[in-house]
């Protein structure tokens, strides 16, 4: 069982910058899929970000490229999404979600659908004031 925990949300003035974190815990036995969802109040739940944890380029969503960058630490069992230049369009709780991956094209296969993703944080809250 995997489990995960993001922190770093919070409230920023258009144009800042926020640093989100997810923290993974239990038991990893493979290559994982981690990504960044977000969800905006009456909206769906949106795909921001994905990166294998085997290597290779991030994939991410137009909306975030440019501005935002996913990394992970694997030796730290953390995952970053470093978020530039936000807007209030960028308001909504957002979701670290892993799904186990033996390769890298999975999470392209299944980008940027929620549901190949199993394991979920509880979401941390980034509210972007104009």
């Amino acid at each position: 069982q995997v489990q995960l925990v993001e922190s770093g949300g919070g409230s920023v003035q258009a144009g800042g910058s926020l640093r989100l974190s997810c923290e993974v815990s239990g038991y990893i036995n493979s290559r994982y899929c981690m990504g960044w969802f977000r969800q905006a109040a009456g909206k769906e739940r949106e795909g921001v970000a994905v990166i294998w944890t085997g290597g290779g380029d991030p994939i991410y969503a137009n909306s975030a490229k440019g501005r935002f960058t996913i990394s992970t630490d694997n030796a730290k069992k953390m995952v970053y999404l470093q978020m530039n230049s936000l807007s209030p369009e960028d308001t909504a709780m957002y979701y670290c979600a892993a799904a186990a991956a033996a390769a890298r094209f999975w999470c392209g296969a299944t980008w940027p659908k929620p549901s190949g993703y199993n394991y979920w944080g509880q979401g941390t809250q980034v509210t972007v004031s104009s």
